[in-house]
């Protein structure tokens, strides 16, 4: 099929999108929307940058990538797109013989019905009146340990008293497990979705998938007699074994410090979280806020939705994965 006739699809498809309809690109998850449809172009306005919001994304470059899905048994691989191409995959995936496999990282073409790269309406973010909090332990932590810092003053921590201390503490160290904790999880499903050290960017910053070499010696006298066997002494290669040396002081009269260099040194440990305490002045927080009418209640109010905001923004990562789904009409 000459790429005149798919390209006169695609601008038609365009065409009936609604005003307002949201695209993600499939690698860089940028959102954007339709500025202007014309015979040669397409013109996009990018939602999530503050410079060079609006581009044009030219037909010749829309064939470039056709030929490349079609000359290549129908599909082809997201990561051997050139830089800055995400946007051409993402408006391709409107024509109905096209879509976006975000699994197998490939734009494919399909004689079934396909999805595309434009986000339900509902997936937007919804108005600060209608949100719900999110059951995540860190979220509630980090309410507490903002209310906790804006309580105290905390130019010089030598002034407050223990007790404020210890709360602090021990707010930041549920913080940071929870939070860890929260990221592993939004690790794995990252590493579904990043291909080959590509950087993926959003609002705060960036990542991309890496490796991490691990080895481990196999079994003692296989690598001894290896080395040997390579001209390397014995002596050269075999060193004291801890495990050993424990088993041995065990054995003797001799002390650890007889063997061991010693450095000791004092830290603070968390030794219990008062979980009742916690949610209590949590709830007291939420309790306070809403029985108060006052300008300073209204004020903080909007201090913690924006906070609340802020914290759902970092900790969480909205996808494309829910997509308009179009029948094959062409």
């Amino acid at each position: 099929m000459p790429f005149s006739v798919s390209w006169h699809t695609l601008l038609e498809e365009l065409e009936d999108l609604p005003d307002g309809a949201t695209l993600v690109t499939p690698l860089s998850r940028d959102r954007f929307r339709l500025h202007d449809i014309q015979e040669q172009r397409v013109v996009i306005d990018f939602l999530d940058r503050d410079i060079d919001t609006t581009r044009p994304l030219q037909r010749d470059q829309f064939e470039t990538l056709y030929r490349r899905v079609t000359d290549n048994d129908g599909a082809f691989e997201l990561d051997r797109l050139p830089p800055d191409a995400d946007p051409y995959p993402a408006v391709l995936s409107l024509h109905p013989r096209f879509e976006v496999d975000e699994q197998q990282g490939m734009i494919v073409e399909t004689e079934g019905p396909t999805a595309t790269q434009v986000l339900d309406d509902d997936s937007s973010p919804a108005d600060a009146s209608e949100r719900t909090e999110p059951e995540l332990d860190v979220y509630a932590d980090a309410l507490l340990l903002v209310d906790a810092l804006e309580r105290h003053d905390l130019d010089t921590f030598e002034d407050l008293e223990t007790d404020a201390l210890v709360n602090l503490y021990t707010l930041c160290s549920d913080v940071q497990r929870n939070a860890d904790s929260l990221r592993k999880e939004i690790a794995d499903v990252l590493l579904t979705r990043l291909h080959h050290d590509r950087p993926v960017s959003g609002p705060f910053g960036s990542v991309q998938r890496t490796s991490r070499r691990n080895k481990s010696l196999k079994d003692d006298q296989a690598v001894i007699e290896t080395l040997e066997a390579a001209g390397v002494d014995r002596e050269q290669i075999t060193s004291v074994d801890r495990s050993k040396v424990d088993d041995a002081l065990e054995v003797t009269e001799l002390s650890e410090s007889d063997v061991y260099e010693i450095d000791e040194s004092e830290y603070v440990r968390k030794a219990d979280v008062d979980e009742e305490s916690k949610e209590t002045r949590l709830q007291g927080l939420k309790d306070q806020l809403a029985a108060s009418d006052d300008d300073e209640a209204a004020e903080l109010r909007d201090e913690i939705e924006a906070l609340e905001a802020r914290i759902e923004e970092l900790t969480s990562f909205r996808t494309g994965t829910t997509f308009h789904t179009r029948s094959n009409a062409e």
